[in-house]
């Protein structure tokens, strides 16, 4: 294979794994991952406590940085987290001598400050606030590093111990996302804001270069040995029969030397490289290419020819994609007397039922997407097979006569404003919305293309309420309902997760209450509940699960996920 190069002068096999994504990350810092891209990275730069089973469906937590699962107390509110011994953090210059030194307790009692420090920025405090004992008032009193929080302690050198002013049964989840990876203090002084581009960690790899298309990185070789065991994994013959795993069993990973993941964001030029042998080795199937590849959707099955070169995995995805009102936006938003809200509200439910999502996924998603009302998908345990499906029926006709009922005619009808990132894609999604607003006689001069040049300043105009409307993706960042429903909760409004700056009291206090609460009937009730009301006030135009294709190279050994699992599965990647 063209991706094994051989060393003459060692006589080894450089095994290189080039990936490709069709996005580039925002940052590196682990308290900045907003993005899946950044995520991606981060999780094999840096190491965080707990992880997930490579191959179990559904996902199941594991540990990754500490020695097993939490021990906590009868009442929830204290976690004790031992962390593995020797393991270190990789070479650098800040280190003493340059040599990296043990990861401790007190570095992840630091990762979490920075996040809490108001002078980072750092967009992951939704997971944490307001749940840690004594973090509000560290905030308030300066944020002082050398300051204790009493909620967040190293209670010695390899043992954590986190305690909560309330319970909240998905604190592991957020203990496996990247925004919780951990960092040397020595490395963040010396780079400063630059250590977003120039990360040092203890994870599996060691960035070598980062651009704004391809980063590189190399095998940690100090990395801590910890033989694969594929059967603990979750493996399933009948599921990844023939893909090479049985080789991975009781091998140490990363199984590569260098790992190339490049940000190619046009699909034509990703799929022309992934054909070529000496280029990238993975991508999922553009939509473009659906007709060439795909031989029948109900079952998915793919052309003999494309099985036959390219190994394939196919899911329904852990999250949707949906449109979103900012609901501060004086034209849609729920903003001014009670009058104008109803208005508005009458607004935003109109342009909701011209939606075509049954179009929208024949036209982009080769019908193989799932559409569901809400915002609690299929791939949920707590999805509602039997929740009205008229949040996403076409009805024209109703929508012209809420219109006429709140006096919205094509004179007035405000300047519709369609944010998005520059690309060929974006533009088709925009122009399709136009043919769904012209269904309702919206004015075609008031129907606005507001293109960024990047998904990251467009994501910026969103998180500066410049956007008041804009077509997302969410991935869950864990396998719980709760991390949907949070992007609807009034305190994390932007530059938080709740990009709609949704505020509904009764929604915020059912928010809090199931917080508390252990997975339970009762807890769904609640989700249910709070899902109807997002539905109710036409926040959001939702949704579609995706059922994406992946393909790879058959001399790579890989299940690929870029939901819950994330970039932890690189670590496994290996080339036969």
């Amino acid at each position: 294979s063209e991706n094994q190069l051989v060393s003459h002068d060692q006589k080894t096999t450089i095994k290189t794994y080039k990936h490709s994504e069709d996005g580039r990350p925002n940052s590196l810092d682990p308290i900045k991952a907003s993005s899946v891209y950044s995520s991606q990275l981060v999780v094999n730069i840096f190491d965080t406590l707990y992880s997930y089973k490579y191959l179990k469906r559904p996902y199941e937590l594991k540990p990754n940085l500490a020695k097993a699962m939490p021990q906590v107390s009868k009442d929830g509110l204290t976690y004790v987290i031992e962390i593995k011994k020797g393991v270190l953090f990789t070479d650098h210059i800040s280190f003493p001598g340059g040599v990296g030194r043990e990861v401790i307790a007190d570095d992840f009692v630091y990762s979490i400050m920075r996040t809490f420090d108001p002078s980072n920025n750092a967009t992951g405090q939704w997971l944490w606030r307001d749940k840690i004992i004594g973090l509000n008032d560290w905030i308030n009193n300066g944020a002082n590093y050398n300051k204790e929080i009493p909620g967040l302690m190293a209670l010695d050198d390899h043992t954590i111990q986190i305690k909560l002013n309330k319970p909240y049964s998905q604190l592991i989840y957020t203990l496996a996302t990247a925004y919780s990876a951990i960092v040397p203090k020595e490395a963040v002084e010396h780079f400063g804001q630059r250590f977003g581009v120039s990360p040092v960690g203890s994870g599996p790899f060691v960035l070598d270069d980062f651009s704004d298309t391809v980063a590189y990185l190399t095998k940690n070789e100090s990395f801590r040995q910890e033989p694969l065991n594929i059967h603990l994994e979750g493996f399933d013959s009948q599921l990844h029969e023939g893909l090479g795993f049985e080789t991975l069993h009781m091998r140490s990973p990363p199984f590569i030397d260098k790992l190339e993941v490049h940000f190619i964001k046009e699909s034509s030029s990703r799929w022309l490289s992934f054909n070529k042998s000496n280029e990238v080795q993975f991508t999922t199937l553009p939509k473009e290419k659906q007709n060439t590849v795909v031989e029948s959707t109900d079952p998915l099955v793919l052309k003999q020819t494309i099985a036959q070169e390219f190994n394939s995995s196919f899911d329904l995805e852990a999250g949707f994609v949906y449109h979103g009102f900012n609901m501060l936006d004086p034209n849609f938003g729920d903003v001014g007397d009670e009058a104008t809200k109803k208005r508005n509200k009458a607004l935003r439910c109109a342009i909701r039922g011209a939606h075509d999502w049954n179009q929208k996924n024949r036209a982009f998603y080769f019908n193989l997407g799932t559409v569901f009302p809400g915002v609690i998908p299929p791939s949920l345990e707590e999805f509602d097979p039997n929740l009205s499906d008229e949040s996403i029926r076409v009805n024209i006709n109703h929508s012209n006569a809420i219109l006429s009922q709140n006096d919205w005619y094509e004179s007035n009808l405000p300047v519709f404003e369609y944010h998005t990132n520059t690309s060929a894609l974006q533009k088709q999604f925009f122009e399709q919305m136009r043919g769904f607003l012209s269904s309702i006689s919206y004015p075609n001069d008031k129907i606005i293309y507001k293109p960024h040049a990047s998904f990251g300043q467009f994501n910026q105009a969103v998180k500066d309420r410049k956007a008041p409307f804009f077509y997302l993706a969410w991935t869950f960042d864990y396998p719980d309902a709760e991390n949907v429903l949070q992007l609807f909760y009034g305190p994390n409004e932007t530059p938080g997760s709740n990009n709609f700056n949704y505020k509904n009291p009764e929604f915020d206090r059912l928010y809090e209450l199931s917080s508390t609460m252990p997975q339970s009937p009762e807890r769904t009730e609640i989700y249910r509940k709070m899902n109807q009301m997002i539905i109710d006030d036409c926040v959001v135009i939702s949704g579609l699960s995706r059922k994406k294709i992946n393909l790879w190279h058959k001399n790579v050994i890989t299940y690929p996920d870029r939901e819950v699992v994330g970039g932890f599965h690189l670590k496994y990647v290996d080339i036969n």
